[in-house]
């Protein structure tokens, strides 16, 4: 008898998306069969990856960013209304599906309404606690008492120190039943020629994917070296543009992305925690552009630079001679995990 297990990953950029791949596919090689629920760039990039599964489209949560980075926050608040409209909305479409598809269990990676209480539900997040200045005291609770209603939180992360997420993954003090999953990534090390000096990869909602775009466009002027230029832009098909030096795609999928990331030698990028999680896994050294007004981001990028691991700057103050500073640090710490996907999955064969 099939196991039926609905995964249902934010569309906000292209991490929560991403970092759901390895799962689809440990799912699939423990005998589950995935079915794939989202909306917008997360929906057709999950598409493009598994186009023999059923993929689902959710209501959006309609997210979007503000052009300064200070007025991020009040844009989401502003925006809270059509929010909670939609988690309403995914709310009574998956309690549809539960009988309609005949579903064993559900993973929601940050997605608040998708859970039933006739199957087993888990929520994948990394934000424990939800970095919001001010009001983070709030924000984090609120978000706590959502996760509360879910069977199980999985972070991906380590438990112990060291660990990649610090404070935003890890509580002093919980009643949440949470499991650390490691760390997760869709991509593998492999010793590759470096053919790229530099590789830069943008994601993220708009407008600030195009803002940080446009500055390294320009800021690409005064780069001597090879670049391959991702610009995170998920499209019914590729496209491959050369000027100069750069060669640009607006979208990869994982199989030539995990070559291009082997064969750079280092990486231009923002620092969202899928990403980190990928450097963590090649390898490799980066440059990090936390994206405005974005907490979580910054709080990493932060806590990176203190820790001595790597160098990033404000989007308004990047100069592409930054870049060069990445020599001068050793990156991220090279953390060795291996994810117990049958004790996690137990939780949909009633273990």
């Amino acid at each position: 008898m099939t196991k039926n297990i609905l995964v249902a990953p934010l569309n906000w950029g292209l991490g929560h998306a991403t970092r759901c791949i390895p799962i689809i596919k440990a799912l699939e090689q423990n005998g589950f069969v995935p079915i794939i629920a989202s909306d917008g760039n997360a929906l057709t990039l999950l598409q493009k990856e598994f186009p023999h599964l059923t993929a689902l489209e959710l209501p959006s949560y309609q997210i979007e960013y503000a052009k300064k980075g200070e007025n991020f926050k009040w844009k989401l608040i502003k925006n809270s209304p059509k929010t909670i409209q939609a988690i309403l909305l995914e709310k009574k479409q998956v309690k549809e599906w539960v009988t309609e598809y005949n579903l064993a269990g559900i993973i929601s990676d940050n997605r608040l309404g998708v859970r039933s209480k006739k199957v087993p539900s888990v929520f994948i997040t990394h934000q424990l606690t939800v970095l919001s200045g001010k009001t983070t005291w709030i924000s984090s609770k609120m978000h706590q008492l959502f996760i509360a209603k879910f069977d199980e939180c999985w972070v991906p992360d380590l438990k112990d120190f060291p660990n990649l997420s610090g404070k935003l993954g890890h509580l002093k003090e919980t009643h949440l039943f949470i499991k650390y999953m490691g760390v997760l990534s869709r991509l593998e090390k492999v010793n590759l020629p470096i053919v790229y000096d530099l590789m830069v990869l943008l994601s993220g909602p708009e407008p600030q994917r195009t803002l940080l775009e446009e500055k390294i466009i320009d800021e690409l002027t005064a780069y001597k070296g090879k670049v391959v230029f991702i610009k995170g832009k998920v499209e019914a098909e590729q496209i491959v543009e050369q000027r100069g030096s750069v060669t640009f795609y607006n979208f990869m999928q994982s199989a030539q992305l995990e070559k291009t990331f082997n064969e750079s030698e280092i990486v231009l990028c923002r620092s969202g925690y899928t990403t980190v999680m990928d450097l963590v896994k090649l390898e490799k050294k980066a440059f990090f552009i936390p994206t405005p007004g974005q907490f979580e981001q910054e709080y990493l990028a932060k806590k990176y630079k203190k820790e001595g691991l790597l160098p990033y700057a404000k989007q308004e103050r990047f100069q592409m001679g930054d870049v060069h500073s990445v020599n001068a640090y050793p990156g991220l710490p090279k953390l060795k995990s291996v994810t117990d996907w049958q004790e996690l999955f137990g939780l949909f064969q009633g273990k």
